[in-house]
């Protein structure tokens, strides 16, 4: 079995407004989902993705209105990448991010490819990598509405990055329980520091590889807004999804066992530096319970909290997410 690439990435944010208002005005996003945190019913679980939240684009954030700002450090998912189509578009990204006052780093270089560090109003730390070169996984297709530029938009998540002090356990786990190889490095951009390992699995690409930070110097890091919360990669279906629970009982690695989030079946663990990793399905998906044409607009429940709604609504702050 192989894993086929980033399924999601989960962050936290502390004001569901702004954070809306920055990933669909500003990054061009599409919110494919305005949910609930199913393990904490009063606050927001936002999605962005691409046109219809295809595996392997989405972005997710759960709103913790009194979440505290995050010092960054070890044993952390420290860098969330974000594809566009090629060199061309980092132009267009370098032009938005200055008209909109995005801090940036400008286009530099990684891995062989060209990237754009920046990040959002609450000091996310993201990337955008260019697809000029990935003959890996492929990416999505950005929004028809969306308030970007369609031909230079964002089309899928790029490399996520793990920071950790002992690398060699999270390796063996990587390689050895999952199914990622290592297949390159790169020199970091901090003086003195190791090289950033490069791991992919499945078809490999900018999609579907995680790179490893070795950083013995920081403490570890404390969450907060603006940090990642967990890293899933994408299984095919619920089969393989039960063939990879009892291949992590294996391993003696405890999980939570399958966890139905109505969109996608799903299954938690943390590796030896204690990074949540999950394993996720590729459907049933976004459109199960929306029309794809009004994706993101009212207040999706699943099946099992729909009794619940009338408390739920009551607890949340209004949300306005017309798509018009």
């Amino acid at each position: 079995m192989y894993l086929k690439g980033i399924h999601h990435v989960s962050a936290i944010t502390a004001n569901a407004k702004e954070n809306y208002k920055f990933y669909t005005d500003i990054l061009g996003m599409r919110l494919v989902k305005k949910s609930i945190n199913q393990d904490d019913p009063s606050v927001y679980h936002l999605f962005y993705a691409d046109e219809i939240g295809n595996p392997g684009t989405d972005l997710t954030f759960f709103e913790i209105p009194n979440a505290g700002r995050t010092y960054p450090g070890n044993n952390s998912i420290s860098n969330t990448s974000l594809r566009v189509p090629n060199d061309e578009a980092l132009e267009y990204w370098l032009d938005r991010f200055n008209q909109y006052n995005v801090e940036h780093e400008g286009v530099t270089g990684q891995n062989g490819n060209k990237v754009i560090h920046f990040k959002d109003p609450e000091n996310q730390r993201l990337t955008l990598i260019s697809d000029e070169h990935n003959n890996g996984v492929s990416g999505g297709k950005p929004w028809i509405k969306s308030n970007a530029s369609i031909e230079h938009g964002i089309i899928g998540l790029g490399p996520v990055k793990l920071t950790v002090p002992d690398p060699e356990p999270t390796i063996a786990v990587l390689t050895n329980v999952l199914s990622f190889k290592q297949v390159g490095s790169y020199p970091s951009t901090i003086e003195g520091q190791e090289e950033i390992l490069v791991f992919a699995t499945g078809e490999g690409g900018n999609g579907a590889e995680i790179h490893l930070e070795v950083r013995k110097d920081l403490a570890r890091e404390r969450p907060g807004r603006g940090s990642v919360h967990h890293v899933a990669f994408r299984v095919e279906n619920d089969e393989e999804l039960e063939h990879w629970r009892d291949r992590l009982i294996d391993a003696r690695l405890p999980n939570s066992g399958i966890v139905d989030r109505y969109y996608f079946k799903a299954l938690y663990f943390r590796e030896p530096n204690r990074i949540l990793f999950e394993l996720s399905t590729d459907g049933p998906g976004f459109a199960t319970d929306e029309s794809p044409d009004h994706l993101g607009e009212t207040l999706a429940l699943p099946p099992f909290f729909e009794d619940r709604r009338a408390e739920i609504e009551a607890n949340l702050k209004p949300l306005q997410t017309t798509n018009d």
